[in-house]
């Protein structure tokens, strides 16, 4: 039943949320004392938002590899099967840019909840008069905040990356759209390599930010 409960609080509290927008502070604070009184506390809130960049990445990822084997293809296509091909690849380029927008999302996410997560716990410190035990509480703040400036670095790189490729592959979709034909598609056979290699490197990189929220998660447990 208690588990039953605690779901149901989600629920409710994420609602909450949505509804306050997050960044708006008084809000935030009407949101962190909500979750509180259900015994979640900010410590808990950044575990999910991490969990969720790290999922949304991975749902980015596979977005992109989808693209990368459809562009392998591509090359392969005339005629009446160039356009359909062309729509394959703009929904491919339409599924990534939508899921590249949901990782910024929770990339600022993460950093809001941080941000707030390190400031109240700074302020306590200054709240323990007993020196050995705020020392304490110093050095784990300072532990736990470089293995988030870690984290936050993984991500942030992996958020830049998006950006170039996405650009590039807009512009292959467009030029498709614009000269369906087995000539446009010869001349594109350079460029297809170029997006390929960016998109493959991009992969990699995402790579490294999941396992490095993976790592960050665990600590956090």
């Amino acid at each position: 039943m208690r588990v039953h409960t605690r779901n149901i609080a989600w629920l409710v509290l994420t609602l909450l949320a949505l509804a306050c927008l997050l960044p708006a502070t008084g809000c935030r604070s009407a949101y962190y004392a909500a979750y509180e009184k259900v015994g979640i506390h900010k410590r808990d809130l950044l575990k999910k938002r991490v969990t969720e960049a790290r999922d949304d990445q991975k749902e980015a990822q596979k977005q992109f590899k989808d693209a990368l084997t459809r562009l392998k293809e591509i090359t392969k296509f005339d005629g009446g099967q160039l356009e359909r091909a062309y729509n394959s690849l703009k929904t491919d380029y339409d599924q990534c840019a939508s899921q590249a927008d949901t990782v910024r999302s929770r990339i600022r996410s993460v950093e809001t909840v941080a941000r707030d997560l390190f400031a109240e716990w700074e302020k306590e410190i200054g709240e323990i008069n007993t020196p050995s035990l705020r020392d304490a509480s110093r050095a784990q703040l300072t532990a736990t905040r470089q293995r988030y400036d870690e984290l936050h670095q993984a991500l942030t790189s992996a958020e830049q990356s998006m950006t170039p490729v996405l650009s590039q592959f807009k512009d292959y979709v467009l030029f498709l759209k614009h000269n369906l034909n087995a000539q446009a598609i010869a001349s594109l056979q350079g460029e297809t390599s170029n997006i390929q290699k960016e998109i493959t490197r991009l992969i990699e990189q995402m790579n490294r930010s999941i396992a490095q929220a993976d790592e960050f998660i665990k600590t956090l447990k």
